[in-house]
């Protein structure tokens, strides 16, 4: 049976925003700082709350999170925008605030490129991610006759080709992913990237982590109400069938992007006081999938 705890890993170096921020407040959980995340316009934006400044040392912090996500090694994953402030309960689209008024909202920012993942390292983490399931051997008949050693060898020269096939088709897929280009630019840290690609995974502790093929998104939406009552009847059926640590982090942060599509109804709209009574019955649908996801990693 897979460890939860590793399948989270292996999410969070494909790239998963969400399984990163999971493993960010596991190892930041200690020093009382817990993390939000969107990766946008090739930058992963990080937003850290604590409940005092003296937690958010800025050259402390920073190196730390390098660390970590240098350990990771985050596939696609170069350029790290680091935001701090003092924790706020309240769930709103921060990264809109942020880039609305950086100088009010942010105690500071810091912008860091993350080193380059060691080649042999890389791809001895692709081979183990990418293992296939043991197959049942063919049975053979009792040995002692020419026509068992022909068909042994038979089989072997089936599986040493593929394997050899595999072999060669994950070095050229290391080879490309390790040269392929890319472009580092810096931004200004108290401007954020425009428009957000995707939608904060929930940080309250515990944080989720996202499903292995999936990662949140959000994209503008004329009518946030009708898309918020959409996602929330959506997840509550997924949320039936929910049994792994990773499903129900992936049920947290869609009732958590629900509960943000609700935060976003313009107070001029009719629905909004049903709206605001929404955010927080979603908020708390997420906190209890949190909770669910962090029992079965125990």
């Amino acid at each position: 049976m897979v460890d939860p705890m590793d399948d989270i890993a292996k999410q969070a170096r494909q790239g998963s925003v969400a399984a990163i921020i999971q493993i960010l407040n596991d190892k930041l959980a200690q020093a009382g700082v817990r993390t939000r995340a969107i990766f946008a316009d090739g930058v992963l934006q990080l937003l850290c709350e604590a409940a005092t400044p003296d937690q958010l040392e800025q050259s402390t912090l920073v190196q730390r999170i390098r660390q970590i996500l240098e350990s990771i090694s985050p596939r696609s994953i170069r350029r790290v925008n680091i935001n701090s402030r003092i924790v706020r309960e309240q769930q709103l689209l921060w990264l809109e605030e942020i880039h609305r008024d950086p100088e009010s909202q942010l105690l500071w920012a810091e912008e860091i490129t993350l080193a380059k993942p060691n080649l042999l390292r890389r791809f001895g983490e692709d081979l183990k991610d990418r293992k296939p399931a043991k197959k049942s051997q063919p049975s053979f008949p009792q040995p002692g006759s020419r026509s068992v050693r022909e068909k042994r060898q038979f089989w072997r020269g089936i599986v040493g080709g593929a394997s050899l096939s595999l072999l060669l088709l994950l070095v050229g897929w290391a080879l490309y992913d390790w040269l392929g280009p890319f472009t580092i630019t810096r931004t200004p840290a108290s401007a954020p990237s425009s428009t957000p690609q995707a939608t904060t995974a929930p940080t309250t502790s515990p944080t989720p982590a996202a499903s292995s093929t999936q990662t949140t998104t959000a994209l503008p939406s004329s009518d946030p109400f009708a898309d918020a009552v959409r996602l929330a009847e959506k997840t509550s059926i997924e949320g039936r069938n929910a049994q792994t640590s990773a499903q129900w982090l992936d049920l947290a942060a869609k009732w958590q992007q629900a509960s943000d599509l609700m935060a976003a109804v313009p107070p001029t709209d009719s629905r909004y006081g049903t709206a605001q009574d929404r955010v927080e019955s979603y908020r708390q649908k997420s906190e209890i999938a949190q909770q669910e996801a962090k029992k079965r990693r125990s």
